[in-house]
């Protein structure tokens, strides 16, 4: 048999509704959408970011607006759902810092191998959502 003859692979493309929701995404796959996740949540509440730097460095009056804003609320938005933002915040800047140090410490040291993508991208997930719990814990004031 000739090479023109042999059959050539067929490429097909993505269903979205069929086949994203059964394909298994490896954990480095996961860290790499979460990455950019982290980085567009902390771009899009950037209003949010900076209010809250400006109203707590302001004067003491407005740091007690500030503080104030976590047990009785912005306006209509109630206490607890600006804790929720603020823990997202929490989550995307953590992951975010974890997952480039991850990428920073591959480019320098050249470690690109599978196994050590896999087990860099694991360490990544567990330690910003175990930094998160530890710091939602104390936004929430269970210590």
């Amino acid at each position: 048999m000739t090479e023109l003859s042999k059959k050539r692979p067929e490429f097909r493309n993505i269903n979205a509704f069929k086949d994203l929701t059964t394909y298994r995404l490896p954990a480095a796959g996961w860290v790499s959408i979460l990455h950019r996740v982290s980085g567009l949540l902390m771009f899009l509440l950037m209003p949010f970011i900076i209010w809250m730097f400006d109203t707590s460095l302001s004067s003491e009056i407005s740091f007690e607006t500030f503080t104030s804003a976590f047990s009785a609320g912005i306006g209509f938005v109630p206490g607890w759902f600006v804790k929720l933002v603020v823990l997202g915040l929490i989550w995307g800047y953590l992951h975010h810092f974890i997952a480039g140090v991850r990428h920073l410490y591959m480019d320098a040291t050249h470690s690109v191998t599978k196994e050590f993508g896999k087990s860099s991208a694991v360490v990544t997930l567990v330690l910003g959502l175990g930094l998160t719990a530890v710091l939602g814990a104390k936004l929430f004031g269970l210590y």
